[in-house]
């Protein structure tokens, strides 16, 4: 009796070739997922979502968003991404619903989350993701292969693919500036609200700080209304210091940290 010989092959290898090859693209178009956060920011989606209730259908949404009509089906699509990554919710109302419209394309009910819930409101993330999310953050991602290629010591990637770092080019750009100091004093009221709530311990024992690179004081001034008791201030370069807030309870000295720090019980220092 003949027997057919095996190639080797089975099924088995088929699906796992299609499973890698279904990783491959997921890593492949996972930028599509913050291009999609980005223009979610852009339009005020999560802001139109909490301005009805928390919940709202895409004819809803469009009433609160910048958006030409013909562009209504793309949203959709939009939101599709969003919801698959977790920055909203869907849900489908029954037909049975009073609630829910003719349309079966708008019984579809998009939520916030615990994510978008970071975008709206007080103390929100937009700006710092903004900023994370702006071209010139985004750029030099694009050349970290002939970066890697280059002979140290040389310029960090931003300063490669720009020709200046990222505070020379704040410095030189105002409306740059404007997304930086707003990333950063976002990003600080959030983690100061919860370092001063959590672990304010930590600064029970001292009688003065130095805020490293603080920037506008953001992080100085939730110390000092925390606890009065404690002599803040703010050591940054020159030109920072020249736009800093007045009336604020702390105090603002011109420097750099690469040369000498100001004498103080603490240095604090925000590492990103």
């Amino acid at each position: 009796m003949a027997h057919a010989k095996s190639n080797g092959y089975h099924a088995s290898d088929a699906t796992s070739s299609l499973d890698a090859l279904s990783e491959l693209y997921g890593n492949t178009f996972a930028l599509v997922k913050s291009m999609a956060l980005k223009a979610a920011m852009d339009l005020g989606i999560a802001d139109a979502i909490h301005h009805h209730g928390g919940a709202a259908t895409l004819s809803q949404i469009v009433t609160r968003v910048a958006l030409h009509p013909s562009k209504v089906p793309f949203l959709r699509r939009l939101m599709r991404v969003l919801t698959l990554s977790g920055v909203f919710a869907v849900q489908k109302l029954a037909p049975g619903d009073a609630a829910a419209p003719a349309d079966e394309a708008e019984a579809a009910v998009y939520a916030l989350t615990p994510v978008s819930r970071l975008l709206i409101g007080a103390g929100n993330q937009g700006h710092m993701m903004s900023m994370l999310l702006h071209p010139n953050f985004i750029t030099p991602f694009f050349g970290i292969s002939d970066w890697l290629q280059r002979e140290l010591p040389g310029p960090c990637i931003f300063k490669h693919t720009h020709g200046r770092s990222l505070w020379e080019m704040a410095d030189d750009d105002a409306a740059f500036n404007t997304v930086v100091n707003d990333g950063m004093a976002s990003d600080s009221i959030f983690t100061m609200d919860i370092l001063v709530r959590e672990h304010g311990e930590v600064f029970q024992w001292i009688s003065s700080l130095v805020d490293v690179a603080g920037g506008n004081g953001t992080a100085a001034q939730a110390i000092a209304r925390a606890f009065p008791e404690v002599k803040c201030s703010v050591m940054d370069l020159a030109h920072v210091v020249a736009e800093a807030p007045g009336g604020t309870g702390v105090e603002f000295i011109a420097g750099d940290m690469f040369e000498s720090v100001p004498p103080a019980n603490a240095v604090f220092l925000k590492v990103y």
